[in-house]
Parts: structure tokens; C-alpha cells; sequence
């Protein structure tokens, strides 16, 4: 990653009208989606990428790349979880905006659909294509334009990976507003395209609260110049809003402007044990009580994932017999003054040691330990993973339903007695990470699925919760988009999508419902 300023060159367009229809097609879920796209795209009139790769050959410098190598291209097909395969035969690797602009001009001349792909960390298959669509991988714009220090504002391209920002801003004292478990290989358009959350939301807030500005290339090749950087702008409506969180489907960012803060002095990061949920909402009420300002993060992991996480990596609080708690809770600070900041934190410990909701707890005493505590929370993931196909559900609840919607599914499925039901989440914004993993099983199963879908859905919308805490809806929730959102609200969104991108080349079959 270097730091410079994008140049433009010129680039002749080349036109091609071949419009033979798209052949390939894959299972999509259980809603035949598949073939629901299919039919879009024959009547839509979409042409094969494959007749058009000399002339996107052409639009691009020695940096870009368009490759058909389809050993190369198979990465890209298939998501880390192993739940969404595509069947792209073109993938296209842009260096710069102007390169993104004249792709994405050509493409909707030629009615070509794109997909536009960053880290490809997702959970719900957004970056994948659901046919043959062009891969548009924005890999190669990962450069550092510039950093203003004196207001801590991060100007970068969207490809650049997330830890990789956080380690440059260091230098400077400063860190990235976002922390989450996939920062080694996400990248921050992606990020912003799935309005991403995260460990540290409660103490910095939204994509929405930091970003500032972005530039974004629309279906049509329209570059809009959105790299507002004053944290006051109250001209005009603000159209940065409706790229955040739309997964690509109205338009390409490419450059954003990010709010940063200072980096903190003092951090301090705990694991408590406690033996029921009542106890976990007791300690959350106190955290906030007593730690005040320097809260940045209040984990929530069970027994079952800790139990399996525990077989190969330590975990500093136990219950009986060797057991994980029945909760666990990881909590951290970060602040300025790092004797006060462990007072408090020592403060919060002995408070709730006394009250009997924490059974048991350990502070960590040096960065190599509060690095080992963070590492028990981020194996939850790949841990669950390893053990089977795993159905994974990223959803809001109020934090009262917090575990009984847990317990809800494991009675749903206590009849299959091989199926481990867990849970882990960010529990201070109600963001659960509910889990159901089939052991030795690596693929989905039509029986389990129907079993989970609708029920987690439905269950969650009557508590009053959301069925998308933060990885978007992509091909995997669009269709359940309605018991989120109302037919007059759903219509606005169809009307945006037409305005921005009427011939439906960005990211098609993604996020809206099917009609």
C-alpha cells in the first residue's frame, strides 16, 4: 500500500452490441432464485461477458487486468463460508476510477451485469454472482491518498484493506473507527457497501456517523464527486447515505473520506464469567454505569462456542468441570489515562463480584495478554466453521430476547440431536451472532434449512428486531426484505434502484426482494 494521487489517462471505448443471453445458471436457495434470475436476465436482453473481453481489454492500463482463467477466477466464485457459488467467466481488475467509469459506461451500453467484489467476507452472498455476471474486483485501488492529521480525516481508496489503514494510521496516534473479526482481508469499500459494524459500534458509532464523504462511479460511468470533508455540510440532500449500506447495487465507490480517532494511551480488556443472562444484563447496566466514556466494547460468547473454541486455545475463566461459563463476556475499555481507566475497570470487576452476577474474572495485564483475549472472541467464527456447515444468522434483538431467541432454536431443533446450536455477539447494540452447525456436514441441507427459515426471521421481526444487523441482506435475505419493511417503503427502494441503475446491470438480484 503507498500513498499517491490517482492520475487519470485516456481510454478509447470500444461498443459491441453482441447480446447472446446468459446460459449458465445456479441454485440460488430455496426460493428457486436461481431461476427467477435466469428469466430476468433473458428478458432483460443481458449480453455474454465472454464475447466482450478484447474490448474491456481495452479500456484498461498496463495496471488493470481482465482474466478468464477460470482456475484464477474460482476464488471469486465461491465465498470463505463455502454457502454461494457463481459462474463468472470474467474478472475484471480496475486501477482507478477512471478505469471503473469507462468499465462500468461500456458495460451498461452493452448490458453486461457486474458485480462488484472487495474482500468477499460476507455472510449472505452479495459479492458473489448468482450466474455469469462480470466480477468487478476492486482489489488494485488500495491506495492511501492522503491523511489530515490536524482533523483526523482519512482520505483512501475503497480497496484498501482494513487492518492495513489501521496499521498506517498508527503512525500518526490515530486508528480506524471499525474493528472487525475479518480486518485482515476486508476491505473498506466493502465495508461501507454493507454499512458494517463490528466490536467497537457502541463507542464510535455507524459507517453512517464517520463517513464523510466518497466517490462513487454510478452504472452509467458518472463519477459523482461526494469527497465532502467537513463534518458540518447542511447543503443539498445527503446522497452518501444511499451508497452506504446498498451493497453495489447503485453504484461503485471508489474513494471514500473517513473519520478517525485518536488512537487511545490506555486500553484495558476483561473476561467475566457469569452463570446466567440475568446476570449478563446486570453487568451490562453497571459497564455502562461505571466505566462511562471509556466503554468501547461489551462481548456476549456461550458456553458452546467457548467449549469448542477452549480445545484449542486457553480460556482464562472456567466454570465447573472444566466447562466455559454459560456466559462469558469480554469487556474493554479505552481511554487516556490508563490509571484511571484500570480503577474503574477494577471498580466494575469487584461491583459485580459482590452482587454474585460475576462468578469469576481476569484482567488483563499486558498487551500480549488483552491480543489473547481479543484472539477467544474472533475464533468463535472459523471454529464453528471447522466443526460442519454452518447456517449463520446475523440479526438484531432487543437485548432482553438476547438468549431466549437461542433457546427458542434449540428447542426448534432439539429432535436432531447431532446439531449444535451457539451464540456469541456484540450484546451491548443487541447484535446476535446465532449459529447452527450440522458436525461433518459441509453442505447445506434443504430439511435443516427449511426448519431455521423463516422461523429465525419471523421470530426475530415479532420481538421487534431487525433480520440484518450488519452483513446486509445480498442473495440470501432480499426475499425476506418485506417483513422488515413496508410495500410503500419497498417501492421507493425499487424507484431509487431504477433511477440509478435502470438497466439493473449492478448487482442484480441482490438486496431487493424478487418481483
Amino acid at each position: 500500500m503507498s500513498v499517491r494521487y490517482v492520475q487519470r489517462t485516456a481510454h478509447k471505448v470500444i461498443e459491441c452490441n453482441n447480446t447472446r443471453k446468459f446460459s449458465s445458471l445456479v441454485d440460488c436457495g430455496n426460493f428457486g432464485f436461481g431461476k427467477y434470475l435466469m428469466r430476468a436476465f433473458s428478458s432483460n436482453g443481458y449480453s455474454d461477458p465472454a464475447l466482450h473481453v478484447e474490448s474491456l481489454r481495452g479500456l484498461l492500463s498496463d495496471g488493470g487486468k481482465v482474466i478468464t482463467d477460470i482456475t484464477a477466477i474460482g476464488a471469486y466464485n465461491l465465498d470463505w463460508m463455502r454457502q454461494y457459488k457463481g459462474s463468472s467467466e470474467v474478472l475484471i481488475q480496475p486501477r482507478s476510477t477512471y478505469e471503473v467509469s469507462k468499465i462500468l459506461e461500456y458495460c451498461n451500453l452493452n448490458r453486461l451485469p457486474i458485480v462488484p467484489q472487495s474482500g468477499n467476507t460476507g455472510l449472505v452472498g452479495g459479492s458473489i454472482p448468482i450466474s455469469n455476471e462480470i466480477i468487478l474486483s476492486m482489489a488494485k485501488l488500495d491506495d492511501v491518498i492522503s491523511f489530515d492529521s490536524t482533523n483526523g480525516i482519512l482520505t483512501c481508496e475503497s480497496g484498501c484493506i482494513l487492518q492495513d489503514l489501521d496499521e498506517y494510521l498508527s503512525q500518526y496516534l490515530y486508528m480506524m473507527p471499525y474493528d472487525i473479526g475479518a480486518k485482515g482481508s476486508c476491505m473498506i469499500g466493502g465495508n461501507v457497501s454493507t454499512n458494517a459494524g463490528g466490536q467497537h459500534f457502541y463507542r464510535f458509532g455507524s459507517m453512517h456517523a464517520n463517513i464523510l464523504g466518497m466517490e462513487v462511479v454510478l452504472a452509467d460511468g458518472t463519477v459523482l464527486d461526494l469527497l465532502n470533508r467537513n463534518r458540518k455540510d447542511n447543503t443539498g440532500y445527503d446522497l452518501k447515505h444511499l451508497f452506504i449500506g446498498a451493497e453495489g447495487t447503485l453504484g461503485v465507490i471508489t474513494k471514500i473520506n473517513i473519520s478517525c480517532p485518536r488512537r487511545p494511551r490506555a486500553q484495558n480488556v476483561a473476561l467475566l464469567g457469569c452463570d446466567n443472562y440475568d446476570a449478563v444484563q446486570n453487568i451490562l447496566l453497571l459497564a455502562k454505569e461505571e466505566l462511562g466514556e471509556i466503554l468501547s466494547a461489551f462481548e456476549l460468547m456461550d458456553q458452546t462456542v467457548l467449549n469448542a473454541v477452549g480445545r484449542n486455545i486457553d480460556i482464562p475463566v472456567k466454570f465447573r468441570d472444566g466447562q466455559s461459563f454459560p456466559f462469558t463476556i469480554l469487556v474493554e475499555t479505552q481511554g487516556s489515562n490508563h490509571e484511571h481507566d484500570s480503577r474503574k475497570i477494577e471498580e466494575l470487576l469487584e461491583k459485580g463480584m459482590e452482587s454474585g452476577d460475576i462468578v469469576d474474572g481476569v484482567l488483563a495485564q499486558d498487551r500480549k495478554q488483552i491480543g489473547h483475549m481479543w484472539e477467544i472472541r474472533e475464533s468463535c467464527n472459523p471454529t464453528m466453521g471447522s466443526i460442519g456447515y454452518t447456517y449463520k444468522y446475523d440479526v438484531s434483538i432487543p437485548i432482553s430476547d438476547f438468549h431466549d431467541i437461542v433457546l427458542r432454536m434449540k428447542d426448534r431443533l432439539s429432535h436432531h440431536s447431532n446439531i449444535i446450536v451457539t451464540s456469541w455477539g456484540h450484546v451491548i447494540d443487541g447484535n446476535l451472532h446465532l449459529n447452527v452447525t450440522t458436525p461433518n456436514v459441509r453442505e447445506k441441507e434443504s430439511d435443516i434449512l427449511g426448519l431455521i427459515e423463516p422461523f429465525i426471521f419471523e421470530t426475530v421481526v415479532q420481538r421487534g428486531g431487525s433480520i440484518s444487523a450488519e452483513h446486509g441482506l445480498g442473495q440470501s435475505k432480499n426475499n425476506y426484505l418485506k417483513l422488515m419493511k413496508d410495500d410503500a417503503s419497498v417501492s421507493i427502494m425499487r424507484k431509487l434502484k431504477t433511477e440509478f441503475d435502470p438497466n439493473n446491470i449492478l448487482n442484480p438480484g441482490k438486496f431487493l426482494p424478487a418481483l
